[in-house]
């Protein structure tokens, strides 16, 4: 029998009381707008969003809980101890009756069974809020304070080993990513020793298909701005958006194997021209007009060591550089054409590939692997949460 067991076989073994928060604890909210926050405030400043932003002035200076109390983030639950200030939806849990209540042990039952609550006692159609009586009102186990103790000790062994793990998966693929970006960097960097073209030479640059809206979701595949923002290549998976088309869009829109697209505009100097390559050959696939196709005109390039070369950060500096700039950043197929590409031998661009795939695949492992393991680790947490704070009533 574990000590928890133990605990709970000689200390409750006939159930728990249930008890209203407002029975142990006091409930107040801040009195600041939102817009009160600062750059470089000395204080915590807790909103309705998930992390606080900073205050140069603290209105309390206790250990709370912080239930932020309407939007898209109602419920959601922090932590803090000390001098902060808060805004005036934003609900602040101090003053406890520690005979009664351990923090750490009320701050899971509200991470887990807080927000399910308040959803179910929403207008429908509302946006989603919480109101003073709602959470004078919610209704806790209150098991006796060594029983209290324990299960927030495994439920804080479990967040420390997820932040923990979370913390080394994320260090390791900073570390990959870094050594891919000098790896492509080193490899992809030419001097006189190889030709060099102007992109115009090399390629021919059109713009792309505009339908209406009623044309999309159905029909062929289509190169969308998103595909050619989020992925360095593209195949028939990576492709989701469908659209209508005529026989004559679909010869002159169509997209083929090799074809770099580049995102035509962007709201940032920063992003615009992002480039991707297609490396399989799609049937009566098209591409938007969001986008910009560079169809080679040569044999003299891989698709792949393209879709690596243009993701450079010399490559986007002279896109940029190129670039107009108005209300939004703007490239064009004459801007583009002025690009330097290096022409390696097919045998050394290939080499080069085999390198920088082994090196994208390191990182692409461990970018997939991180969500799923901080998954499981959340699942697992809130199976034995569920299963701690299960308690039989105790009846009078």
């Amino acid at each position: 029998m574990s000590k928890l067991e133990d605990l709970i076989q000689e200390l409750c073994p006939n159930g728990v009381e249930y008890k209203t928060l407002d029975q142990f604890l006091s409930i107040t909210t801040g009195k600041l707008n939102a817009n009160a926050m600062t750059e470089s405030g000395k204080y915590p400043f807790f909103t309705c969003a998930e992390t606080p932003f900073k205050i140069d002035t603290y209105a309390f200076n206790c250990e709370a809980i912080l239930i932020s109390g309407n939007g898209s983030q109602v419920g959601h639950i922090n932590y803090y101890n000390g001098k902060f200030n808060a805004y005036q939806r934003t609900y602040v849990l101090h003053s406890f009756d520690r005979q009664v209540i351990k923090v750490g042990y009320l701050f899971h039952v509200l991470k887990g069974y807080l927000k399910p609550y308040i959803l179910k006692n929403q207008k429908e159609g509302s946006v989603p809020y919480i109101t003073l009586p709602m959470l004078q009102n919610f209704i806790i186990p209150v098991p006796p304070m060594p029983v209290q103790e324990e299960i927030a000790r495994i439920l804080d062994s479990f967040t420390e080993l997820t932040a923990e793990l979370t913390a080394e998966l994320t260090a390791e693929l900073t570390a990959r990513k870094k050594q891919y970006e000098y790896y492509r960097d080193e490899l992809l960097t030419f001097g006189d020793d190889v030709e060099w073209k102007n992109l115009g030479e090399m390629f021919e640059v059109k713009n792309g298909l505009n339908k209406e809206k009623s044309a999309f979701g159905k029909g062929y595949p289509i190169v969308n701005f998103t595909d050619v923002y989020n992925k360095r290549w593209l195949d028939k998976s990576s492709l989701k958006g469908l659209v209508e088309v005529t026989p004559d869009e679909t010869y002159r829109y169509s997209a083929k194997k090799g074809d770099v697209f580049f995102t035509r505009t962007s709201e940032t100097r920063e992003d615009i021209g992002m480039s991707s390559t297609l490396i399989e050959d799609i049937p009566n696939c098209v591409f938007s007009g969001f986008v910009l196709r560079a169809r080679p005109t040569t044999g003299l390039l891989l698709p792949k060591f393209c879709s690596y070369y243009f993701s450079t950060p010399q490559v986007r500096k002279d896109i940029i550089r190129y670039a107009s700039f108005t209300t939004r950043a703007t490239t064009t197929g004459s801007k583009l054409s002025k690009i330097k590409i290096p022409l390696p031998s097919l045998d050394e661009q290939q080499r080069i590939v085999d390198i920088l795939d082994r090196f994208d695949k390191l990182c692409n492992d461990i970018s997939e692997g991180l969500p799923a393991e901080i998954e499981a680790r959340q699942k697992q947490y809130e199976y034995y949460r569920d299963k701690l704070l299960t308690f039989k009533e105790k009846t009078a």
